[in-house]
């Protein structure tokens, strides 16, 4: 297994508070993270404070026990491709969902400089409709 996929893993693998952190200390200063046309965070984010904001706190707050776990991975040279499913409960609604997505992420120098998200974005909109 390539360093980049050791650590990619393991920010998949532990409590998600812990996953976050080890995420947070992968990206690059630069990192690009594009969340997928049609999810509820939809949109490309530059930088770990941006990525940080409009997603993982967004995440925080608006659901209860959300979860991305992968269950496979693809890699070639600096690009990994993560498979698995997103899982948790809207706060607004009490619904919960699981949804499965493709992460594909870049790395340069040992650091993640883009993920592009592949989700099944109906699934997620659909736990957090009224």
């Amino acid at each position: 297994m390539s360093p980049n996929l050791e650590m990619l893993r393991s920010t998949y693998e532990g409590q998600s508070s812990e996953n976050a952190t080890r995420l947070l200390d992968l990206l690059a200063a630069d990192a690009e993270w594009v969340e997928a046309d049609g999810f509820p965070y939809a949109g490309t984010f530059r930088g770990p404070d941006a990525i940080v904001a409009n997603v993982f706190k967004r995440l925080a707050t608006e659901w209860i026990g959300y979860r991305a776990e992968a269950h496979s991975y693809l890699e070639q040279g600096d690009q990994i491709v993560a498979f698995g499913f997103y899982s948790g409960t809207c706060k607004e609604t009490g619904r919960a969902m699981r949804a499965a997505f493709a992460h594909h992420y870049t790395f340069r120098d040992g650091k993640i400089a883009r993920m592009v998200q592949y989700v099944d974005s109906h699934t997620v909109r659909l736990a957090m409709q009224a």
